[in-house]
């Protein structure tokens, strides 16, 4: 068999070695004589399993204690109505305030607007969301329960490299498409959510990460299920979670701190970046679609100047191995999602491929 380089936005790449970990675990999990995912989630074998990926996650991201780890279902898109859910009534006026700088950012203001007065305090829509917005805190309402942006844009090619400081005000990040892809600060959120299919392992769960001081203040109607206060009391075994989606969580933790932890995961990544950012600075052949300041290490979003060519090249890339490069509808062109998984070896054949298209159709 032969594996292709998945440059995919997610369900992503994942490591091999992980992959393969899973596969001759999968019938027999340490003995048992049973696989992870047909066991009890109350059972010894599978605490162990999720307090060694709690664990792993503090000593790899730095997280402070005064956080909590929750495992929670539905993926990041659930928590566009989980958050306004739990931090919307920390105020009586149950406003919160939005930074819009791409489709997913979009949708989770649209999703709050259900709950409570919401604004958008700042947006790149005008561009089409090819960078990041200026925004001045000073600007916010002091009743605003909470700030929320999107941290790196998917389908546009953007991150915030800065935060703003909100200060007293909690800024909540999605950062479904980069948690553990560089280091941050945690002191600067007040709530964090990441969709596990980037970075962390499989489709379908979502991790949070919220402040302890945060918890305790959903909405009277909030369903169990989305209150992060339950989750936080059962250590998300208030039903049964999705124990294999958390086994694999522990098995990229494991391969991250192989791999020399997040520092050495970030200046992978953003020399991987650099290859492609330097390919397509290099010419006019190809087309950045994000400003260069704002620019992803994760997502890079670029077009052909003769965009009638972008069929040929994705066909050919793909028969090369070089897999699903196809960009978002919303944005055309090529885009190649360089997540933790992605190998250098990857980006420099994508690179070498881009300079030969380059030279036979330019």
């Amino acid at each position: 068999m032969k594996r292709v380089f998945n440059f995919g936005a997610g369900p992503a790449m994942l490591p091999t070695s992980v992959m393969e970990k899973a596969r001759d675990e999968f019938l027999d999990f340490k003995g048992l004589g049973a696989g992870l995912i047909e066991i009890s989630h109350r059972s010894k074998e599978f605490d162990a399993v999720i307090d060694r990926t709690d664990s792993l996650f503090r000593e790899l991201s730095g997280l402070p204690d005064n956080f909590k780890i929750l495992y929670v279902h539905g993926g990041a898109q659930m928590q566009f109505s989980a958050i306004p859910m739990n931090l919307i009534d920390r105020k009586p006026a149950h406003k919160a305030a939005y930074l819009e700088t791409g489709n997913f950012a979009t949708l989770a203001r649209k999703e709050a607007s259900r709950y409570g007065n919401i604004s958008v305090a700042a947006t790149s829509e005008a561009t089409n969301f090819d960078r990041i917005p200026d925004f001045d805190p000073a600007s916010l309402d002091a009743d605003t329960s909470y700030v929320h942006l999107t941290s790196n844009n998917t389908i546009f090619g953007t991150r915030w490299n800065e935060f703003p400081d909100t200060g007293s005000i909690p800024l909540v990040a999605d950062m479904t498409s980069e948690l553990l892809s560089r280091q941050l600060d945690f002191n600067q959120f007040g709530a964090i959510f990441a969709g596990l299919q980037k970075n962390l392992g499989p489709a379908g769960m979502a991790l949070v990460l919220i402040r302890e001081d945060l918890l305790g203040k959903a909405l009277p109607y909030t369903p169990s299920l989305l209150d992060y206060s339950v989750y936080e009391k059962s250590h998300s075994l208030q039903n049964t979670n999705n124990t294999f989606a958390i086994y694999m969580m522990c098995l990229v933790l494991e391969w991250l701190k192989e791999q020399g932890g997040v520092a050495a995961i970030e200046a992978r990544n953003e020399m991987k970046a650099k290859l492609i950012y330097d390919a397509i600075d290099s010419t006019d052949f190809y087309i950045g679609s994000a400003f260069k300041r704002d620019r992803s290490i994760m997502n890079a979003t670029f077009n052909i100047a003769k965009p009638e060519l972008a069929d040929a090249f994705l066909k050919e890339a793909d028969k090369q191995g070089l897999y699903a490069l196809k960009g978002h509808r919303l944005v055309g062109g090529i885009r190649a999602s360089i997540y933790n998984a992605m190998p250098v070896e990857g980006c420099e054949q994508l690179v070498a491929f881009m300079k030969d298209f380059e030279r036979r159709n330019g």
